[in-house]
């Protein structure tokens, strides 16, 4: 199959949604450029912005006129994606979609069933995270289709898109993304971790001159703090036949920390200033809080000479208009809610605090208990301190300093904010000089918008031999559990072993065979078949068994599936795993005869 016209980068964000691409049939040289997206902005009017809000609005019967949600290329519309959902479902919050992608990752409630908008009233028509993702994602291409695809080679979904997910994310939520890309008609798909497609864009942005402002030895803390999550990924810089060469050696557990939880924040901030004046609000005022809450937050961090910004919520009369709440929101306030509250200094052997949990909870999504991102930050250095510090790091010599970042890239709408990044800038160079280190300084240049989607576009180009790889593969070493054969033992179970079947930095595109061991396979009756992962042991190969895992490797989603067999068995059979391009992993099971296969998919299967 002839390569495609364009690259397409797509950043499916929690916040805003962006798409990049590349011509590579334009005269000029290739270059990544940014897609302006048509959506409504008001009733009955379409225009072009940067970025796609990744809000969807439900509206009721009968409640908008007809044609007030159309679009160019849909004149029916029944619901709103973008900016007007944002800005109006603010207002009914009830009706409004928002974090899908942070719903998407929750593996604590059926990603696949109608249940957003969250706390939807009965008379409501609820959507899947999944389905809202799709949405999003066949905005895009209809945008794309309406005013690029000029011939049908050029229709989106025959183009190669790299579509971008939070580095945290594990094979079941990934899974998911691609299933609603598909669902969008996507298929030529590759994923990419958002922190190295931030990285990409930065490599882009400076040509050559990138190896200017890196040099061999240097760790780069990548910092990602988006509308719904928080990553870290640290990526080396090394040598390989004199070049600099790039290798992404770890990245951060999923953590639902970002600018949902500021925004929630500030409301509360913002209730307890007008509870001040005697103003009480209900539940459904405080979620529009929220809503302005974030629009006020976004106009002061885009501009510092701003002091203070206004939130409206609705009053609870029939005078939309004179039952209006009023507050202004204090530059001042902001800053030292998301400094002291989200960025306070703390030690460089900090853990975050583990609150205890309740017996009965509510089912939304499962936040962090603590929000200090400088304390998420200290818990990954410090974890991944062994296993960087017997790594060789070339131009080191120091053991002190090889476990510190000595570069900082930014990346998500949070750090847009000057005072946010210079905390942070504070806190990762106090523990460096308590540790006799040099300063990490900071890496310049990065668009917090545009980045993600315009690196995942030039990975596009990457991938077909063009630029600079960031080696890395697999961001934690894969085992499946493997139950040991021992006499029963009233009220024991069997010890489980974790037998590698993917390592650490596993290529995409890659497999690896197990024909040394043979394990016995359960056939024609429903079995369990447990995962595990760990972001720690770099050293397993495929095959490694592990007895006593519990310190270094953690258990993820079990799997239950019923393979074909004729009534239960037990096959025996040899592993072989394969890590897809889009970054999904595939246990085969074979027969000793080779006759038979079994496949093993870690994703979802009900």
């Amino acid at each position: 199959m002839a390569p495609s016209r364009f690259v397409v980068g797509i950043d499916l964000g929690t916040t805003n949604s962006a798409l990049a691409y590349v011509d590579t049939g334009a005269a000029e040289p290739a270059h990544v450029q940014s897609f302006a997206i048509p959506q409504v902005v008001n009733p009955g009017a379409v225009e072009e912005r940067p970025l796609l809000p990744s809000f969807l609005y439900l509206p009721g019967d009968g409640e908008q006129p007809a044609g007030a949600l159309k679009l160019p290329w849909d004149g029916n519309r029944d619901y709103a994606v973008g900016e007007f959902a944002r800005n109006f479902g603010s207002q009914v919050p009830t009706r409004l979609v928002a974090s899908a992608k942070s719903w998407l990752g929750h593996a604590g409630v059926d990603r696949k069933s109608a249940i957003l908008p969250f706390r939807a009233p009965e008379n409501v028509k609820c959507i899947s995270p999944v389905e809202a993702a799709t949405r999003i994602l066949k905005h895009l291409a209809e945008a794309w289709n309406a005013s690029m695809a000029k011939v049908p080679d050029h229709r989106l979904e025959l183009q190669e898109i790299v579509l971008t997910v939070p580095a945290s994310f594990d094979a079941m939520a990934r899974d998911l993304t691609v299933e609603a890309a598909k669902a969008a008609g996507f298929d030529q798909l590759t994923l990419l971790e958002e922190p190295q497609a931030a990285f990409y864009s930065w490599l882009d942005s400076l040509g050559d001159g990138w190896r200017k402002d890196v040099q061999v030895g240097d760790l780069v803390l990548v910092a990602d703090v988006g509308g719904g999550t928080t990553d870290f990924t640290l990526i080396e810089v090394g040598e390989e036949a004199g070049n600099l060469a790039l290798t992404r050696l770890a990245v951060g557990d999923h953590l639902l920390l970002g600018g949902d939880n500021m925004d929630l924040a500030l409301a509360h901030t913002a209730a307890a200033g007008l509870a001040k004046t005697g103003t009480k609000l209900d539940a459904n005022q405080m979620l529009q809080l929220t809503y302005g809450c974030r629009a006020a937050k976004e106009f002061l961090l885009a501009d510092s000479t701003r002091q203070s910004a206004p939130v409206t919520v609705l009053g609870k009369g029939r005078s939309v208009i004179g039952g209006s709440i009023k507050y202004d929101l204090p530059r001042a306030d902001v800053e030292k809610v998301l400094i002291d509250g989200f960025f306070p200094d703390c030690a460089r052997d900090a853990e975050p605090v583990k609150a205890r949990a309740g017996g009965l909870q509510e089912l939304g999504l499962p936040y962090v208990a603590d929000a200090a991102v400088t304390r998420h930050l200290a818990s990954f250095l410090h974890r991944q301190a062994e296993a960087l510090a017997n790594r060789e790091r070339p131009g080191k010599k120091k053991k002190s300093d090889s476990t510190l970042p000595t570069a900082v890239l930014f990346n998500g709408g949070v750090f847009k904010s000057d005072a946010l990044r210079n905390r942070l800038m504070q806190v990762v160079n106090g523990w460096a000089k308590s540790s006799k280190a040099d300063a990490a300084r900071v890496l310049a240049g990065a668009d917090l918008d545009q980045a993600v989607a315009k690196g995942a576009a030039y990975y596009g180009l990457v991938r077909r031999g063009q630029g600079i790889r960031i080696r890395g593969g697999t961001a934690r070493a894969y085992y499946i559990g493997v139950e040991t054969a021992a006499p029963a033992v009233p009220g024991l179970t069997p010890p489980i072993k974790a037998l590698c079947v993917a390592p650490f930095g596993m290529e995409e595109g890659t497999e690896a065979d197990l024909p040394k061991q043979e394990f016995g396979l359960v056939v024609g009756e429903e079995a369990e078949f447990r995962f595990l992962g760990s972001t720690l042991r770099r050293d397993d190969k495929a095959g490694t068994v592990v007895d006593e895992w519990e310190e270094q490797i953690e258990e993820l989603t079990p799997m239950r599936v019923t393979l074909d067999g004729k009534g239960r068995q037990v096959v025996p059979v040899h592993l072989h795993s394969k890590v897809t391009e889009v970054g999904q992993l595939e246990l085969w099971c074979l027969s000793r005869d080779g006759k038979q296969r079994w496949k093993l998919e870690y994703n979802v299967r009900g």
